[in-house]
């Protein structure tokens, strides 16, 4: 007989042999991976922003009857290719990827209040670009006050966004940025890079630690906060590996485990914290080798639709959504998870990195 102690009560998904290894010999979902916080409805609104991996999300939620919020929706008439290439409909808001919690602080105070923004603007060839989102317009804007006009519209997005949602989606994805030295502004990728131009003197090389991630979500809160007291966040970190790494002497594969640790550590904290913030293991689903499946396209950095598909199956379960329990023309999950396949085109502004790779063989 075996005495009473603290493991002896524990459910199966405590223990590794009865979750995570019958799930790998199954090849089925991980049962009890997630229990959410709080519940979301399909008629909850529910915005979506962060990096690439994100917009699996946004995508999933419209297919599966949910109401995900395109809070900034392109001109009337504009065809499908166009709305991608312009960023309309990728996430919530026209702001492109954003890869950290210090850009969307950004996006959020300036929405607030617009006459604190910084003003830097890239000019190239003629055309300015919006140091946070440089390849909204593929061919850049005609005039700086043409890009600050657009910045007005998404802000106003942002304001009218969160004001009418109930959940907030931020999908972290990276800690390495480049930042100017004179103002402090954190950029959304290397100048010289998408749009811009380099200068050594001006613009600075920043991996961001913990403390700073963690702090910034809070500061994230707040700003949510001050425009809906009621909205909810839900994070994710992204799985995707760093496309290169700039950190001094670091190879990309550490950088990447590094980068990610960070992020899914300063989450974890973050959503402890709060009742209302709530955490969703994408990150773990994908990365982890003990549920035995190939998770990876062949470059070993893009996610297979698969992959995508099975990790958006975790995330219905958890909700409670399936073919059976929930009213097909409201909530179906099938067609979330045919939808999240066939998502593999996803706007990855990251990716553009690999363009500079001198040794490409």
């Amino acid at each position: 007989m075996i005495d009473a102690n603290p493991y002896t009560k524990l459910p199966r998904s405590s223990y590794w042999r009865t979750s995570v290894v019958r799930a790998a010999k199954s090849q089925g979902t991980v049962a009890d991976l997630w229990t959410p916080k709080f519940a979301i409805a399909p008629t909850d609104k529910t915005l979506t922003t962060g990096s690439c991996f994100a917009q699996h999300i946004g995508k999933a939620l419209t297919s599966a009857g949910f109401a995900w919020h395109d809070a900034e929706p392109a001109p009337f008439g504009i065809s499908d290719d166009l709305k991608k290439e312009f960023h309309y409909g990728v996430f919530s808001f026209r702001v492109g990827n954003v890869y950290t919690p210090e850009v969307l602080k950004y996006w959020l105070s300036w929405a607030i209040n617009p006459d604190i923004q910084d003003r830097e603007v890239w000019e190239q060839d003629g055309a300015f670009f919006d140091p946070l989102r440089p390849q909204i317009e593929p061919d850049g804007f005609e005039t700086a006050e043409d890009l600050f006009a657009a910045r007005d519209a998404t802000f106003e997005a942002i304001r009218n966004g969160i004001k009418d949602a109930s959940v907030f989606v931020f999908t972290l994805g990276l800690t390495e940025c480049w930042f100017n030295q004179q103002t402090g502004l954190v950029y959304s990728s290397c100048p010289g890079t998408i749009a811009g131009t380099f200068d050594a003197q001006k613009q600075a090389f920043r991996n961001l630690d913990y403390p700073t991630i963690l702090d910034s979500l809070h500061q994230v809160q707040t700003l949510l906060k001050q425009i809906n007291p009621d909205i909810r966040m839900l994070l994710t970190v992204s799985p995707v590996p760093l496309a290169a790494t700039a950190a001094p002497a670091a190879h990309v594969l550490t950088a990447t485990v590094a980068s990610k640790s960070i992020l899914r550590a300063a989450a974890g904290a973050f959503t402890d914290q709060h009742g209302d913030v709530d955490y969703f293991p994408s990150y773990e689903i994908v990365t982890h080798p003990g549920l035995g499946r190939d998770m990876f396209e062949p470059d070993r950095r893009g996610v297979t639709p698969k992959a995508v598909a099975y990790v958006m199956q975790h995330f219905f379960e958890g909700l409670g959504v399936t073919p059976t329990n929930a009213p097909p023309q409201e909530t179906d999950a099938d067609k979330a998870v045919a939808a999240a396949l066939e998502a593999d085109d996803l706007v990855c502004e990251e990716i553009e990195l690999e363009k500079f790779n001198a040794n490409p063989d």
